[in-house]
């Protein structure tokens, strides 16, 4: 196991925890710092995410979003993630990695993500599960035109630094139940602190 991947799999397994105590403690209101979050975006297709474990729950404000919402689908490890139409009465089936998927719908190409995350920092970085399913999901997104990844986790989850390296894709905005944090624009991130 290289240096990073060691720090890498330290990291979750300090944030696992914090994500566990805090999911026990409930979400509070971070679903409406969420909504607030979202308005800015009314119309836009919207990718949220079914939640799995111990992951915060996005799904209140999935449901209240005025336009097209999707969830994420596992074609193969090593691709990008596509996005199959979801809505709150959508029959579901099981997916990847215990996540639940709608039995049909259209792909949608969203505009605005709502990431889930095990580990988040103030730069905007984050530590997901290590497939890198997301990373490749926004370089592809990003490089067709202008998306906004929203990071949704419990403030608990917050690290110093995530440890990071080049092919990681920060986010453009994180929410907890505490409120909404903006990290520095991502062309001001540079190299020291990655890796």
């Amino acid at each position: 196991m290289t240096d990073l991947a060691a720090r890498k799999a330290s990291a979750r397994k300090t944030a696992f925890a914090a994500r566990k105590s805090a999911f026990a403690a409930g979400q509070g209101e971070a679903c409406d710092h969420l909504l607030a979050a979202l308005m800015r975006f009314s119309g836009a297709p919207l990718a949220g995410y079914l939640p799995i474990r111990t992951e915060i729950d996005p799904r209140p404000a999935m449901a209240a979003h005025r336009g097209t919402v999707g969830v994420p689908v596992i074609a193969d490890a090593g691709q990008p993630l596509t996005f199959r139409a979801w809505t709150p009465e959508a029959p579901l089936i099981p997916g990847p990695f215990g996540a639940f998927v709608p039995e049909t719908g259209a792909e949608i190409t969203p505009r605005v993500l709502i990431v889930p995350l095990v580990a988040f920092d103030r730069r905007g970085y984050r530590l997901g599960y290590g497939g890198g399913f997301y990373d490749r999901t926004l370089e592809r997104l990003r490089a067709a035109g202008p998306v906004t990844a929203i990071g949704f986790a419990f403030a608990a989850q917050e690290l110093d630094a995530v440890p990071v390296e080049p092919t990681d894709q920060p986010l453009d905005l994180i929410v907890t139940e505490t409120g909404p944090i903006l990290p520095p624009p991502r062309d001001s991130l540079r190299d020291p602190g990655r890796g």
